[in-house]
């Protein structure tokens, strides 16, 4: 990251706002997978779920969105849902305005649709393409996302392949090389990503890794990096899979991301995944990365967490304060009209 970006990832901090931004741009999805936070009856805190929200398209999705990043002003934008490409044409309009913007984007999505290889020109765009493992296991949850629909919708593109290791995956020797080896002699595929099942407390899906297939995998990671130099996590990185944010006020990941629904408005928290996340069981690469980042040492022991964490709460208070007196909603729901053809 450049130091400009720092100061204005810290300059949103201290101003209450986040620095990153999560928003789920439709509540539509065409796959049905096994474990998906945003379709699970906890992520929205139990009293509704995603595919009973309204949502919005053509040229109003536009408008909100834009409208949303224009309030919160951050520095990163996750596009997400759902399955953002089922708005692939809002998107097509979507990117460059935000990109105009010097906002660094990510769209996640499952490569159900042709990801345009002329998105390459955007160089703050980061298109993440979910990966359930190998192909038999893949083919199988993700269907009709499958790894030959996959691999002709991202030919010419530029993309992160992302894989989140399950229980199943982390008991069979071999897995991760076998995925790497596919994987990262792709052209297309620019840096390959980790996570591990991040399950809600008290559940009990097959997917939950033990405490021993965990530190498995984290050696794993560790002995492929040198070998697949597109698998893009870092030592320190992997470390933090061994102890992770113990709770939501401790993850910055948490405490930088605002993460709104589909009808614009509904935040999820305490973080993306909502509900009440296992943070001792968490794995997201996103937290993991940022915890990493938090415990730099600055000066003596003072580390870029405690930095944050006391920005982060002076912040919060003056934002609080200011609202307070201002009386105006938490977000605007109107922006300049873009014309869907």
């Amino acid at each position: 990251m450049k130091k400009i970006e720092v100061f204005r990832a810290w300059g949103n901090i201290l101003a209450g706002l986040p620095p990153s931004l999560s928003i789920e741009i439709t509540k539509e999805c065409p796959l049905q997978c096994p474990g998906c936070y945003a379709f699970d009856p906890a992520h929205l805190g139990g009293s509704t779920q995603l595919r009973q929200l309204s949502d919005f398209k053509g040229d109003e999705l536009v408008r909100k969105v834009l409208a949303v990043i224009d309030e919160y002003r951050p520095l990163h934008v996750s596009l997400v849902g759902g399955d953002p490409l089922v708005r692939y044409r809002e998107l097509e309009l979507l990117l460059p305005q935000i990109e105009s913007r010097g906002v660094h984007t990510q769209v996640v999505t499952s490569a159900f649709r042709v990801v345009p290889s002329t998105w390459k020109m955007f160089p703050k765009l980061n298109v993440v393409v979910s990966i359930d493992g190998l192909q038999p296991e893949h083919d199988e949850r993700r269907k009709p996302a499958t790894y030959e629909r996959i691999l002709k919708n991202i030919a010419g593109a530029k993309v992160t392949v992302h894989c989140t290791v399950t229980s199943q995956i982390a008991e069979r020797p071999g897995y991760l090389d076998e995925f790497l080896g596919f994987w990262s002699t792709r052209p297309e595929v620019a840096k390959v990503w980790f996570s591990l099942f991040t399950p809600q407390k008290g559940a009990t899906d097959p997917e939950i890794l033990s405490r021993e297939q965990r530190l498995v995998v984290m050696n794993e990671l560790r002995r492929l990096r040198p070998l697949f130099p597109k698998l893009d996590m870092h030592d320190i990185v992997i470390d933090e899979i061994a102890n992770p944010p113990s709770n939501p006020e401790e993850c910055i990941f948490a405490r930088t991301t605002e993460t709104i629904s589909a009808d614009l408005r509904t935040k999820i928290t305490p973080c993306q995944f909502g509900g009440v996340p296992d943070c001792s069981q968490c794995g997201c690469i996103a937290s993991m990365g940022l915890a990493a980042v938090g415990h730099y040492k600055v000066v003596g022991n003072l580390t870029a967490g405690d930095l944050f964490m006391a920005s982060d709460r002076f912040g919060k208070r003056l934002r609080k304060l200011r609202d307070s007196f201002s009386g105006r909603p938490a977000v605007h729901p109107e922006a300049a009209p873009f014309k869907i053809l």
